[in-house]
């Protein structure tokens, strides 16, 4: 069962004129756009652009100003070091970082000046608004770990000693070290004694291991500082996703926590342009990190906190306030896309509910993200699945989009667009399932393809119109095969429900949904049914695992990336305990019994059968080594044929840019022996 799929016009025009294919290669050379910073007249906008040099195996990013309203585009830095934490000054001047120290320049590039020159550099640097402080972070050692931290006396011992958890997380062992908030005087350039805020506190922030300088900010009139932090250590931090927002008072020197009892994630913290109020995203649930993402408010003057997301059935990211104050931005997946929508805020916040709120935009693309705002008109970056990100205009009233940068444009001119179709696939509970299909921009249904089943991780995340550099979409299509990519059970964008029933059950519907899918697809008369494959990583990895051992022959071939394959060993060596305590459970408790029978994959090592590619990251904590090793030694000794793709320097994901294009050219070419 499906629905007749839309095409927009870009794509439709985009692939009568296409002549390249996308290939890894081509996907490297692409510049990755960030955007920065509107200045403060509101007449330009500032961005990044990253390129990577390949044989060199590293990147360097610049800015570049853009008017506003459209025009050519100049590039304004080209030291070596990427540029980061753009913020915007008087007039047309801009503040960043570069090299841990802070710089100011116009935003045409001229007068740049290096402001500070402080021992051991800073990281996350922001001017307080009325320019008499300066707030940054840095790491700061607190625990003993190592053997001469312990034994002075022993300085070339190699040895880490724990009595805790949390000894490693992400790609990194505990090292004693914490980042810690500081903030000192600042007089053009010249910066005070530092006073660390977080003085003996074994807690980092901005937050382990992706926050930045969002975590911490400067209330408007400059007399208190807010940051985000999970006051718990050990045991207690790896258990809990309990994140507040805390404020030090600088003439006080006093601490207070913003979101005392609210037990969940609570971060992103934004002040109203007049400074009377606060929002921030609040999860309510401590130890679920995929709950409900709701946007709250609290007024300053009675610390009351307002939920204006409460009785709206879906999932918040970022926020933003508008610059008049009366309307709350924040981007949200809708049906497979990410979208940008508009809270209207009531004078009594109370009185706020889901009718008040807006979806300003609609397409067949992802907003991924906020710049800046001028009038009437909001500068966001976008992507979809045949584009990378590139700056748009949203005008507010309409709703509608306009190119500001045309970064790759030269790139696509000449490459071939992805068909992309949108179905609904009926499930095996009798629901609705939204499937993305991408077609080779050569697609000819006369013809029959190979297709694969895309199996996404996460387990709560969606698959939207998003531009992977890795599981890119455009580029697997590109080299002959027809993608299909189901919003399962437990992804965003389809109601609470759907995403939260994942959680206990990760053997059961959503893989059920994943064949629903398949074989919904495969019905068609261009689909090679002797030539099904699926792929996917982490939860996706898992699915494969999973299916290797369910799949009952549909499948030709697979591809697992950092999968969990045996996830009683898993829960003993993954280091967020929340997220393993509430998607699977103890295997010690009996309560947990089916996770850790009927939906654990190494259970149905008797049933693998079929070629399988495994890769595996040397220093993913988050599913560990042993993880790929143990289902590539399964299918060694099963005598399947199978392959081993180790990364000893990378993580959950593959970063480096060679390493990169090692991965491509491993995943295509056991495509084209065993598919």
């Amino acid at each position: 069962m499906y629905k007749p799929f839309l095409l927009t016009g870009l794509l439709i025009s985009t692939m009568t004129m296409a002549q390249d294919k996308m290939t890894p290669e081509l996907l490297w050379q692409l510049g990755r756009v960030s955007g920065e910073a509107l200045t403060a007249d509101g007449k330009t906008v500032i961005y990044g652009v990253t390129q990577y040099d390949i044989a060199e195996n590293k990147s360097e990013k610049n800015l570049y100003a853009i008017p506003l309203a459209g025009g050519e585009a100049k590039q304004i830095t080209q030291q070596p070091g990427g540029e980061n934490g753009i913020a915007a000054l008087q007039g047309q001047q801009i503040g960043y970082s570069l090299k841990d120290q802070w710089w100011e320049m116009n935003a045409d590039g001229t007068g740049a000046v290096q402001k500070t020159n402080v021992e051991g550099g800073m990281q996350n640097i922001r001017i307080s608004p009325d320019g008499k402080h300066i707030l940054f972070s840095k790491e700061v050692k607190i625990k003993k770990v190592s053997g001469s931290d312990f034994y002075p006396d022993l300085p070339k011992s190699n040895v880490q000693i724990y009595d805790n958890l949390n000894y490693r997380h992400w790609d990194t062992w505990e090292d004693g070290n914490f980042q810690h908030v500081f903030y000192a005087t600042y007089d053009n350039g010249q910066v005070g004694t530092p006073i660390d805020i977080m003085e003996g506190e074994p807690y980092d922030a901005p937050q382990m291991p992706f926050g930045g300088a969002e975590d911490m900010i400067w209330a408007p009139d400059g007399k208190s500082i807010l940051y985000v932090c999970k006051k718990k250590f050990g045991k207690d931090y790896a258990t809990s996703t309990n994140t507040d927002i805390y404020e030090y008072n600088l003439e006080t020197r006093s601490t207070r926590n913003l979101s005392e009892g609210m037990m969940g994630y609570d971060v992103s913290p934004v002040f109203s342009p007049d400074g009377k109020h606060l929002a921030w995203t609040s999860m309510a649930q401590d130890g679920f990190e995929a709950d409900k993402n709701d946007v709250v408010v609290m007024e300053r003057s009675s610390g009351k906190i307002t939920n204006l997301t409460k009785d709206w059935d879906g999932t918040a990211s970022a926020i933003r306030w508008s610059l008049d104050g009366k309307q709350l931005f924040f981007l949200a997946v809708i049906k497979g896309t990410e979208q940008l929508l508009e809270i209207s805020l009531q004078k009594d916040l109370a009185a706020t509910t889901a009718k008040h709120i807006r979806q300003v935009t609609t397409g067949d693309f992802d907003i991924t993200g906020f710049v800046g705002q001028a009038g009437n008109t909001l500068v966001v970056s976008r992507q979809d699945m045949n584009h990378a990100t590139e700056l748009f205009t949203v005008s507010l009233p309409k709703g509608s989009l306009q190119p500001l940068t045309t970064v790759n444009k030269a790139v696509y001119d000449k490459t071939g667009m992805c068909k992309i179709e949108k179905r609904w696939v009926k499930t095996t509970d009798n629901k609705e399932m939204l499937t993305w299909v991408i077609y080779p921009p050569d697609f000819d249904p006369a013809k029959k393809y190979p297709t694969l089943l895309y199996c996404q991780g996460g387990p709560q995340a969606a698959v939207s119109q998003f531009y992977s550099y890795r599981w890119n979409f455009q580029l697997i299509a590109s080299q002959g095969y027809i993608v299909v990519a189901p919003n399962r059970r437990g992804m965003p964008g389809h109601g609470v429900e759907w995403n939260a029933s994942i959680s206990k059950d990760w053997g059961g519907q959503p893989i059920r949904d994943y064949l629903s899918a398949i074989d919904a697809v495969s019905q068609e008369p261009y689909v090679d049914k002797s030539r099904l494959g699926a792929v996917g990583a982490s939860y996706g990895g898992y699915s494969v695992y999973m299916l290797a051992g369910v799949h009952n022959n549909r499948f030709k071939t697979f591809i697992a990336h950092d999968g969990l394959f045996d996830l009683k060993s898993w829960y003993g060596t993954t280091e967020e305990m929340w997220f393993a305590n509430w998607d699977i459970g103890a295997p010690w408790d009996a309560a947990n019994a089916k996770s850790h029978q009927e939906f654990n994959p190494s259970n149905y090592a008797n049933k693998w059968n079929t070629p399988i590619l495994i890769v595996q990251g040397g220093i993913d904590f988050r599913v560990g080594i042993e993880q790929g090793l143990q289902a590539f030694q399964l299918a060694q000794l099963k005598g399947i044929k199978s392959k081993l793709l180790y990364f000893p320097e990378e993580n959950h994901w593959v970063l480096r840019a060679q390493n990169a294009l090692v991965w491509q050219r491993e995943f295509f070419s056991w495509l084209k022996e065993t598919l």
